[in-house]
């Protein structure tokens, strides 16, 4: 009797590549079975009060995290967010693809994922962001003190070999952060204006893209702000900037900064755009360009 062949073993890689999308689709999953067992739907929340989505994931503008969690649910409902991002600049496109769960308007839960074209080097990068917001006490609009939340985001870079080659210690870390956002009525010629700030704790490398930590440091506070105007009560114009670490001595890293304009059509879509200024990045000077993000929100 003939023996039976051996199976062939999947190569290692083959797991690596699989796990970040594994955990993306259980996210997603019970996302909708969370969806599904809300007692009321989503919505009672006023229009623009959950922002949109930045391209780490989380509620906020496009470059950082706000204090709002995503979407429009009260206190007694469950949201759900989507969206898609493209930026370009001039050595390099970014797209971004997410979701997020609001649950009850107090925990915010979050998966994305990067990818980075290098347009003039050749190649990408990928990074897979897991995110919770939660929500420590006040109201964007009513409390005098806005609202305030803490977050963290833990990110995966899939091919840790362009990092290392430039001097990254590890390809995988944490970022902790803590946000406060205010709506200003009538602050501005008659405007409503809101005001957003952002502490961070990261050792992350161009926003995790280039690894964590380098051969000049490792972790460190920086800090995020914005600040933007309601044209009306569904179009926002405004400016961001997110201060940066500097870990790595072969790639010299700037601050970003933005000018952004958001149009809300309804509870359920949002169109953002935006002009970029990155700065150096893996040591091509001058990254400015352009930002869309469609969101979707249930």
């Amino acid at each position: 009797m003939m023996p039976s062949p051996a199976t062939p073993a999947l190569p290692a890689h083959f797991f690596k590549a699989w796990t970040p999308r594994v955990a993306a689709f259980a996210v997603l999953g019970f996302t909708l079975l969370a969806l599904a067992a809300a007692p009321a739907q989503a919505g009672s929340r006023l229009l623009a009060t959950g922002a949109v989505t930045a391209i780490e994931g989380a509620a906020g503008g496009g470059l950082s995290p706000w204090a709002v969690l995503s979407g429009t649910p009260s206190d007694e409902e469950v949201g759900v967010t989507a969206t898609a991002t493209r930026a370009w600049v001039d050595d390099y496109q970014l797209t971004v693809t997410g979701a997020s769960l609001n649950v009850y308007d107090r925990l915010e839960v979050s998966v994305a994922r990067q990818t980075l074209d290098l347009e003039t080097l050749g190649g990408e990068l990928e990074q897979d962001i897991y995110a919770a917001k939660l929500r420590l006490f006040g109201d964007v609009l009513y409390h005098p003190l806005g609202i305030w939340s803490i977050g963290g985001q833990h990110k995966r870079v899939s091919d840790g070999t362009i990092p290392a080659a430039l001097g990254a210690q590890h390809t995988q870390g944490n970022d902790v952060y803590l946000s406060g956002s205010k709506l200003l009525f009538s602050a501005f010629a008659g405007r409503n204006v809101l005001l957003n700030a952002t502490l961070r704790n990261t050792s992350a490398n161009q926003g995790g893209l280039l690894g964590f930590g380098g051969d000049q440091g490792g972790r460190s506070w920086v800090a995020e702000g914005g600040v933007g105007v309601f044209i009306t009560p569904r179009w926002i114009v405004g400016t961001e900037y997110r201060q940066k670490p500097d870990n790595l001595s072969a790639a010299r890293e700037d601050d970003w900064q933005s000018l952004y304009s958001a149009y809300f059509f309804n509870k359920h879509l949002s169109l953002t755009a935006a002009w970029l200024d990155l700065g150096t990045i893996a040591g091509l000077p001058s990254q400015q360009g352009g930002y869309l993000s469609l969101q979707t929100a249930l």
